[in-house]
């Protein structure tokens, strides 16, 4: 029988990203096997890892709450995307559109998911704090 988490959708979407964030990774010189390399790899592992751990929260709070930090992760891969980007470490723009794209589709599965679960979470807010300083007259 299988684990909750392996029929899950997004977690099969995070094992795909996985792969290809791995696909990025490869293509990175070998100056930055224990940067970029490494922080990508263990960033999209955590996101699929989260979901697995939050599957078996007993309430829907749980859950929830590791699926934001598997959003957590996720965009941490997206930032890490983007320097590997802008210093010009791929110059296979497909592969990079593609894992990108790959990102914004698991990215509004999570966040779906997340919200089916707590939609509360997504309301609460703080009211704004009023500062007064010393030039304003009470």
């Amino acid at each position: 029988m299988p684990y909750k988490f392996e029929q899950l959708e997004v977690w099969q979407l995070a094992m795909e990203y996985i792969d290809a964030i791995y696909v990025l990774a490869e293509k990175l010189p070998r100056s930055e096997d224990y940067k970029f390399k490494s922080q990508i790899v263990r960033a999209a592992t955590s996101v699929a890892l989260n979901i697995a751990e939050g599957s078996t929260g007993q309430t829907n709070a749980e859950p929830a709450r590791f699926l934001g930090m598997a959003i957590r992760s996720l965009i941490e891969t997206v930032a890490s995307q983007h320097l590997i980007h802008r210093r010009h470490y791929v110059s296979d723009e497909t592969l990079i559109t593609t894992v990108y794209s790959k990102s914004q589709i698991l990215a509004r599965k999570l966040q779906s998911f997340r919200k089916s679960l707590a939609p509360a979470l997504g309301q609460i807010r703080e009211e704004p704090a009023s500062y007064i300083s010393e030039t304003d007259e009470f």
